[in-house]
């Protein structure tokens, strides 16, 4: 099988010797994302809403406490907003909350500009690919002359384009892949506000 796949490299040549090495860093940057976003809590709000909930109900310290062994982003930011709310100023304690938000939401984007990089180039890589082999298809035709065997221009033909097509393979999921953590980040950017805001415009009741 590997020898299979050896030799189907090497008829496209360099460039789709790239585009395999391209696609195999994608499959792994989408498993990391997957993994470290679930590390991170991108998809559990449950246990923020309720200390959200304990808050606005002036049970501050049990909010916090609620909040104590949580290691998610929206915990991080929300805990954040609930301890600069008791010991800073209105202005500064929102500062400080919109400060963790831009670095929790930093963490969540972390690895995209790979896959944005990723699907751009991909298909700039098969096509280069495909204009060389056109090249050498068209000046194996020059050399042969009168002679040309029509078969044997289609299979050089055919075995450029073979590149493009790769490359668009690589660049489809990745720009799925992309799109979707981006919505992720969204997502998470406006619970930060929301979290946020009705942690902070409650305040502290003493």
């Amino acid at each position: 099988m590997l020898t299979n796949l050896t030799t189907f490299l090497n008829i496209g040549g360099p460039a789709l010797w790239v585009i395999a090495g391209l696609s195999v860093v994608t499959l792994g940057l989408i498993l990391w994302k997957l993994w470290r976003l679930s590390r991170m809590g991108a998809w559990r709000r449950d246990a923020t809403e309720q200390a959200v909930g304990l808050w606005q109900t002036g049970q501050h310290n049990a909010a916090l406490t609620h909040l104590h062994t949580r290691t998610g982003l929206r915990a991080r930011v929300v805990r954040t907003a609930m301890q600069a709310a008791q010991t800073l100023p209105p202005e500064d304690a929102r500062d400080e909350t919109a400060r963790i938000a831009r670095g929790a939401l930093m963490d969540a984007g972390s690895g995209l500009r790979a896959l944005d990089l990723i699907a751009t180039i991909a298909p700039l890589v098969g096509l280069l690919g495909t204009v060389l082999g056109m090249i050498d298809a068209f000046q194996a035709l020059q050399d042969s002359g009168a002679r040309a065997d029509p078969s044997a221009l289609a299979g050089g033909i055919w075995e450029a384009l073979l590149t493009t097509a790769a490359g668009m393979a690589v660049a489809i999921p990745a720009s799925m892949a992309l799109s979707w953590f981006d919505s992720i980040n969204d997502r998470l950017a406006h619970d930060f506000d929301d979290l946020a805001t009705r942690v902070l415009a409650k305040g502290k009741r003493d």
